[in-house]
């Protein structure tokens, strides 16, 4: 924040203000909450409320407690009744509290996130909110600004008009004018117009003219003033205004005659081919400005107050300048590869209905429903939320009316919404999109405000982006619902044995031991490969799918787990065996293969390992973790924790009892995906 001393008196100019030079009066109309600026920044720099993963993460987490509350005081009282020890009661019931908890959770979520904001980085993509990256592969919609996405943002003056449509130096002069001398920050098109007379011969000299007064550009008004007066004593001051051209013809009321020259009042008549002038150069892709001048008397000093209310009026209507803002080649590439993978494209620009058609015709974007912000004030709330949903280009929209554009989307068309802008009229709606895109040329507030910064302003780095957010997405969500599927369906086989047995089937200390390997063996799920249908289509969190999920494929593993029961109470009935030992052994074995071996049937929803195989550092890790599983009642730690050897008819019964689970779940995953169309 920058004070400033002004007539005596200081005043706050806000971070982001250009001060250029020169001098001025400050006149204090409102203060606090009650400015315009406050309406503003009090909805910037706010924390973005939590989002639908964010919330389904923490529902997670809620379930599983939920169900260790149900599950956790039947298991203690259980083994209680049988041993009468409340201590190893207790004990046995912390180990399987720590057993249901999916510890890895957060360094696989965080894992999966660091990994895609790297790779995303690689991709000219940088990530400043990692949570962001969930919501990039979940977009389904990308809002998008033209100027400088769809197009170079590189401005070429084409014409200078009259209002009769014929070259005119006098046009080009004011406009050159207004562009030298406005202090505000320079857009493309002053910097078009000036390098066009720069370089093409003209020579204005503004060093013959005083700057005496300037009304800046804002998004309502859509123009901006200058007043200028002549230092060769002819006491000439002109109030030049440069602007939208429905806007300057509004404060006009004189136009020049085509033959005499002669100043007569602007008619309707007139109005009407001025802006039917425009829309056929709007329609041939150009871009249209206004230019007017009025000839005024000012009282006073350089720098005495204006009204700006009143002295944008009465104004002589001098014509218009065209420009030509080439698209990009590469754009129409990027949005065909958008809308395969499921990104619906919308233009939300404050630019001419015609234009925006016309780019996004060459583009190759649909164009038949469109719609201007002017017209979108006129519906009612719920016509508007149903236009909003089916238009692809909606055109002269202020930056009040694009926030209120998205939250629609977001709220009653209930989409994933993704916002790409770089100026500062685009703050507002950066802030409120589900995903905030700028650029790395973009102005400094779009820039802090933003989630992701593009260092190329190429839609076709945003593809790879979406690509990133889908396979990091899917990766987190396949430990999610493993830990749902496995835990769950460990504690209730647990709580099974329990009952049948009398006696735990599993001491503390193994249970622990077996949860240690089985988080182990999860590592290297950040690293693992993603089916290639995965990536093509988005995929939004749906609060209902992990509690259906886990009750379509907890019982597959509980019934191998009792699968595994009965043959163990079999056998060691049958050979007189040390039940508690050897169904101890036999049940860690077991539990840890199902557990470390569940990762291949929840991460495709093709066959596993016949399909679809895992990458190398899932496999390894499988090989590693079970291997160690196998070998751990042979070792010194296995006797120590109470473990016997097993005999080689057990493992072999493993072998087809993990092929029936295999069969089983894969029958189970393809009626899953018959009923509700989604698998991850």
């Amino acid at each position: 924040m920058l004070n400033c001393g002004i007539n005596g008196y200081f005043v706050s100019i806000f971070q982001g203000t250009s001060v250029v030079s020169g001098s001025g009066t400050g006149l204090v109309v409102s203060t606090g909450s009650k400015t315009y600026m406050s309406t503003i920044f009090s909805t910037l720099g706010k924390q973005k409320p939590v989002d639908i993963f964010q919330k389904g993460v923490r529902h997670v987490s809620y379930a599983l407690i939920c169900v260790l509350v149900v599950i956790l005081p039947i298991i203690v009282l259980t083994y209680n009744y049988a041993s009468k020890n409340l201590s190893d009661c207790i004990l046995f019931g912390i180990s399987v509290a720590v057993a249901l908890t999916p510890q890895m959770l957060p360094l696989i979520v965080n894992t999966n996130l660091a990994r895609g904001a790297l790779a995303m980085a690689r991709d000219k993509c940088i990530v400043k909110s990692l949570a962001s990256i969930q919501n990039m592969g979940a977009m389904d919609i990308l809002c998008i600004d033209k100027t400088g996405t769809l197009t170079m943002d590189l401005a070429v003056v084409v014409h200078h008009l009259d209002s009769w449509g014929v070259p005119k130096e006098q046009v080009l002069c004011f406009a050159f004018l207004n562009s030298h001398f406005k202090t505000e920050l320079k857009n493309p098109m002053d910097d078009a117009i000036l390098v066009y007379v720069y370089t093409s011969g003209y020579r204005f000299e503004p060093s013959k003219w005083l700057k005496i007064y300037e009304i800046p550009f804002d998004f309502t008004r859509r123009r901006v003033s200058v007043i200028i007066e002549s230092k060769i004593g002819s006491n000439d001051r002109f109030m030049i205004t440069k602007g939208a051209l429905e806007e300057v013809l509004k404060v006009s009321c004189f136009i020049e005659h085509v033959d005499s020259g002669v100043t007569l009042p602007l008619s309707l008549v007139d109005r009407q081919r001025i802006l039917q002038m425009g829309e056929r150069l709007n329609n041939d892709g150009l871009r249209v400005i206004g230019v007017a001048i009025r000839r005024i008397k000012m009282e006073g000093s350089v720098g005495a107050p204006v009204d700006n209310n009143t002295v944008e009026s009465d104004m002589n209507f001098l014509g218009i300048i065209t420009f030509f803002d080439p698209p990009k080649d590469s754009a129409k590439q990027a949005l065909r590869r958008l809308a395969e993978k499921g990104v619906k494209a919308k233009v939300l620009t404050g630019d001419s209905l015609s234009v925006a058609v016309n780019i996004c015709k060459e583009v190759g974007m649909r164009t038949t429903n469109v719609i201007t912000g002017p017209d979108l004030e006129l519906l009612d709330q719920e016509t508007f939320h149903e236009t909003v949903k089916q238009v692809t280009v909606l055109a002269r929209l202020t930056p009040a009316q694009k926030l209120r554009v998205v939250q629609s989307l977001q709220t009653f068309g209930n989409h994933v919404v993704g916002f790409l802008g770089d100026g500062i009229n685009d703050s507002l709606v950066l802030g409120a999109a589900d995903v905030g895109i700028s650029v790395d040329s973009g102005a400094s507030v779009t820039k802090d405000l933003a989630d992701i910064i593009l260092l190329e302003k190429d839609l076709n780095v945003l593809v790879a982006g979406v690509e990133r957010g889908r396979f990091t997405y899917g990766n987190t969500m396949k430990y999610i619902k493993l830990s749902m599927v496995t835990n769950t369906g460990t504690v209730v086989s647990l709580l099974i044995a329990t009952l049948v047995l009398g006696f735990e089937p599993l001491t503390p200390r193994q249970l622990l031991t077996q949860n240690f390997l089985y988080n182990l063996s999860q590592i290297a799920i950040p690293w693992d490969d993603i089916d290639e249908e995965y990536i093509e289509s988005p995929h939004k969190w749906i609060p209902k799918g992990l509690p259906l999920f886990m009750l379509w494929n907890g019982p597959v593993c509980s019934i191998c787990d009792i699968s595994a029961l009965l043959f163990i109470w079999f056998y060691y009935t049958a050979n007189n065996v040390s039940p508690d030992a050897f169904f101890r052994s036999a049940w860690f074995v077991e539990g840890l293969l199902m557990q470390t071996l569940t990762i291949h049937m929840i991460r495709t929803v093709k066959i596993p390992f016949i399909q679809a195989a895992a990458s190398w550092p899932v496999i390894c890790s499988t090989v590693i973790i079970s291997g160690i599983g196998i070998a751990f009642p042979f070792t010194p730690v296995g006797k120590v924790m109470g473990m016997v050897d097993l005999p080689l008819s057990y493992f072999g019964f493993l072998v087809v009892l993990f092929v029936g689970y295999f069969a089983l779940g894969q029958l189970v995953k393809r009626v899953y995906i018959l009923v509700y169309k989604r698998w991850l």
